[in-house]
């Protein structure tokens, strides 16, 4: 699986919307022509309306303009939506310094841009903003109209007072700033993991309904591959068996029992073994695996160690499928060899696969593992390969790491050219504790093992 830090796990989501900015931003321009308003008319006070009207039609036009540039549903970037608020910072600026500066009330609306950042946008567009507040609010405390008020009198409060607001505004935005931003990651984090266990259970649901589709195509195909066998055998006798009719019933049978060696794989996916079989060497475990797909022209070379205490498991169908997938697309893309690379130490167990053929397609990497990604190009498809749907990989995949390994696909470094696969488990978890003290020595296991390729031979028709 890949690695979720990957994935956009609903970041685009959380981004400020533009109607969301318009909207709020409407609300301020009907509150601050009410409030001028107000004040000129209903109270009497004298203040520049034109020119408090002139900051105001600023924000109505930017609304405007901000609609017909965008949808309503569009999501803004961190740094356009920074540069909006910083707008609305300067906006409000200009309306207190021409109706009294910080011995306006209405200055406590410095916290609202601050307190929006923190919650849509990251910290470093949260503390720019708080810094231009603060310079907004220091020059406001020395420089601006005088506070509106009654013809007749003038209203001067101590800068004393001034200094408490211009305290309490920074404070407010640090706290705020802070307060908000702590809240609004715990929320993104709490999302982030719902996202992240959808994706999982979406996985799981997925390889759930493959694994009884697979069960139904292993019962349904037992019947029909029966018959093909038993016309295979009657077409063996009568046919000769020298030349191109001969070779061809030979490769007709081994397909035939390869098929049979799937559903039977099928079949026995999840079931636990609990003969002496049921534990083997990691070197036993890719021997079983590569066995079948040694005959397909393509040289397989196993590397391993000669030294060192070699990890036992238990046989689980779900590693041994998984394992033969990635082995027999490895063949299948090979130009001429495949190489397999066994390593171990004592906290983990590494298999590498890699191949010399083309390598993965840059646009699929990315992404190979999802279902219904395909790994095979237009090139296999104009050779008459319809190509995959990528459920292999997939179903690989997460079988593996239902084992506990993670899996890691690339290309090789150039120059050189083919695919690389890397399963990784922790040693704990390949080898389960008490493993190693059950096990047999290596001749017993041998022997169980030789007695075991007898009684199939003799059983198998």
């Amino acid at each position: 699986m890949r690695d979720l830090a990957e994935l956009d796990l609903g970041g685009r989501a959380r981004r400020l919307r533009v109607d969301t900015l318009v909207r709020l931003r409407w609300l301020a321009v009907a509150g601050q022509s009410a409030a001028v308003l107000t004040t000129y008319f209903g109270l009497g006070f004298g203040l520049p309306v034109g020119l408090c009207f002139l900051a105001i039609a600023a924000s109505a036009w930017l609304n405007i303009g901000l609609r017909v540039r965008f949808s309503a549903s569009h999501r803004l970037d961190d740094r356009p939506a920074t540069i909006l608020l910083c707008y609305d910072v300067l906006q409000l600026s200009s309306l207190l310094y021409l109706t009294g500066g910080l011995q306006n009330p209405f200055a406590m609306l410095f916290l609202a841009p601050v307190m929006i950042a923190a919650v849509s946008l990251t910290g470093r567009a949260t503390l720019l903003l708080g810094v231009l507040v603060v310079c907004a609010a220091s020059l406001l405390a020395l420089f601006h109209f005088p506070l509106p008020w009654v013809p007749s009198e003038s209203l001067t409060l101590p800068m004393l007072y001034v200094a408490g607001i211009w305290l309490a505004i920074v404070l407010g935005a640090a706290f705020i700033g802070i307060y908000a931003a702590r809240v609004a990651d715990e929320a993104r984090r709490l999302s982030d993991a719902l996202a992240a266990t959808e994706l999982v259970l979406a996985r799981e649901q997925h390889l759930t309904q493959l694994d009884g589709l697979a069960a139904a195509a292993a019962h349904e195909l037992g019947t029909p591959l029966a018959t093909i066998t038993l016309v295979v055998k009657d077409l063996a006798k009568l046919l000769p068996k020298e030349g191109l009719v001969g070779d061809d019933i030979v490769l007709l049978t081994q397909e035939v029992q390869r098929c049979r060696t799937i559903l039977g794989k099928l079949a026995s996916l999840g079931n636990e073994s609990a003969d002496m079989l049921d534990r083997m060497s990691i070197s036993h475990l890719i021997e079983e695996v590569v066995e079948p797909q040694r005959y397909f022209g393509v040289e397989v070379v196993i590397e391993r160690p000669v030294e060192g205490n070699e990890p036992f498991c238990r046989r689980n169908p779900g590693i041994l499928y998984g394992l033969g997938n990635l082995v027999e697309n490895a063949i299948d893309f090979a130009k001429s060899r495949v190489r397999i690379e066994l390593r171990w130490t004592a906290s983990e167990v590494r298999i590498t696969i890699e191949d010399d053929g083309p390598g993965f397609q840059p646009d699929v990497l990315a992404r190979l593992g999802d279902p219904y990604i395909s790994t095979k190009g237009p090139d296999r498809r104009a050779k008459g390969d319809e190509g995959g749907l990528g459920l292999g990989l997939f179903i690989a995949k997460t079988l593996l790491e239902r084992s506990g390994s993670s899996v890691a696909v690339a290309n090789a470094a150039p120059p050189a050219t083919g695919a690389r696969i890397v399963v990784i488990w922790p040693r704990s978890l390949f080898e389960p504790q008490g493993l190693e003290a059950t096990r047999a020595s290596p001749a017993d296991e041998n022997t169980a093992i030789q007695a075991y390729i007898q009684g199939k031979a003799r059983t198998d028709p």
